[in-house]
């Protein structure tokens, strides 16, 4: 068996796993450890370009290390039953090889599961279900939701999916910031 199908089934049990979490911390930290893997499998194996390694890598390192931070700081935080907005995001989620499919693509130009825009998608949609939320890490998130907007521009139209999830994670920033104005 090779590497990738290692990488596979260690990327679909945390994303199973960050669903179905029951612990008062355990979304966080599946979201955390999916994040680490993703990072080391994702850009430091398959891509080879070189600001893929470089700029992209430090971004999601950066979220990986907020999300150490935020699950210990909160450690008594925990997730919500999603909200209708929540479910829509999380069935979007996982409808991104599907659509992609539906457009014609397949692997290896297909979208999958562990790929960048998937995993900012479900992280938005996750991390929305908890009453706490670090406004660096939620800004992080919906800076790369909102690079969606290249799905119009390039054609990678299951892109759309991230696009739908920044504006949701914009959202959820303005009221963050309207809630610690009140506090």
């Amino acid at each position: 068996m090779d590497n990738s199908n290692n990488i596979a089934r260690i990327c679909t049990f945390g994303r199973y796993t960050v669903l179905y979490a029951k612990s008062k911390m355990g979304s966080k930290i599946c979201i955390r450890i999916y994040k680490f893997v993703y990072r080391y499998c994702f850009f430091c194996m398959v891509q080879n370009r070189a600001y893929s390694k470089i700029l992209c890598s430090s971004i999601v390192f950066s979220l990986w290390g907020l999300f150490i931070y935020e699950s210990w700081h909160s450690k008594n935080d925990v997730i919500m039953k999603p909200n209708r907005i929540q479910t829509i995001l999380l069935l979007l989620y996982l409808l991104y090889p599907i659509v992609s499919l539906l457009l014609g693509n397949s692997f290896p130009q297909m979208v999958t599961y562990i790929m960048p825009c998937p995993v900012i998608s479900l992280s938005i949609a996750v991390y929305a279900g908890y009453k706490r939320k670090n406004k660096i890490l939620l800004a992080l998130l919906t800076i790369w939701g909102l690079t969606g907007i290249k799905s119009i521009i390039f054609n990678a139209y299951e892109d759309i999916i991230l696009l739908v999830c920044g504006l949701y994670g914009v959202v959820l920033f303005i009221n963050e910031i309207k809630k610690s104005i009140i506090d």
